[in-house]
């Protein structure tokens, strides 16, 4: 199909050009982190951060605490579908690597050789950020910040334009959020019900002790006690 980027004389190009061009003068070992950073490390950190969340959640309980379950299951669910909805967008597009149609780009990975619109790594951190921030704001917004950094960096290492990237995060987010309300209208039904479980409900909620009932006749007893001591 037709390609979003054949000329070096278009904002696009030329961002890329410019945020790749900080990688030549960059020493060898930043570049080497950037390059685990943009192709594992967020997307590790994505994970972690969805984890963090989730223990919190489960944590403080309360009666949202299956909604909020709810959520997080959605957020890497609707980062996998979006993934999948990618499938047939890059066979349409067909748009090449970057360093496929232009010279002098500083590649940090190689082996990139599929199609470049849309990111998927952008699609992915920006999909569980989104979804994070449905199920809590605060973990959402790290979460989304985080995505934004995996946006720059795939430019950085020369194997995304920066309208793939921006692409992947429309996409993230569209997925995430137009199909939020039937997926939680599904899922948190299904949390409410895992919440019942005596075997798996601490998987959506903390298990409390139970209060022990004190008889009226040792409650008094412990209250002449206190009295006793008191005097």
């Amino acid at each position: 199909m037709a390609v979003l980027a054949e000329s070096g004389s278009n904002p696009d190009v030329d961002l890329l050009y410019d945020i790749n061009g900080l990688a030549k003068d960059a020493p060898h070992w930043f570049d080497r982190v950037m390059e685990f950073v943009g192709e594992y490390g967020l997307l590790l950190a994505m994970v972690l951060l969805v984890l963090w969340c989730w223990w919190g959640v489960r944590r403080r309980g309360g009666e949202e605490a299956a909604p909020s379950v709810a959520a997080l299951v959605w957020a890497p669910l609707a980062a996998g579908l979006a993934v999948l909805v990618n499938v047939p967008i890059r066979g349409f597009v067909e748009r090449p690597r970057p360093f496929r149609d232009h010279q002098g780009l500083d590649v940090l990975v190689s082996g990139k050789d599929d199609f470049s619109f849309v990111s998927d790594h952008a699609t992915l951190t920006m999909a569980l950020g989104v979804g994070l921030f449905v199920a809590n704001r605060r973990f959402g917004l790290v979460g989304i910040g985080l995505a934004l950094l995996e946006g720059f960096c795939r430019v950085y290492m020369g194997v995304h334009y920066p309208t793939d990237v921006v692409g992947g995060f429309a996409l993230g987010t569209a997925v995430v959020l137009l199909l939020s309300p039937l997926a939680m209208a599904l899922l948190t039904p299904l949390m409410r019900a895992v919440e019942r479980s005596p075997r798996v409900g601490r998987l959506v909620r903390r298990r409390t002790a139970p209060d022990v009932p004190v008889l009226p006749g040792a409650r008094r007893s412990a209250e002449a006690g206190e009295r006793d001591l008191a005097a």
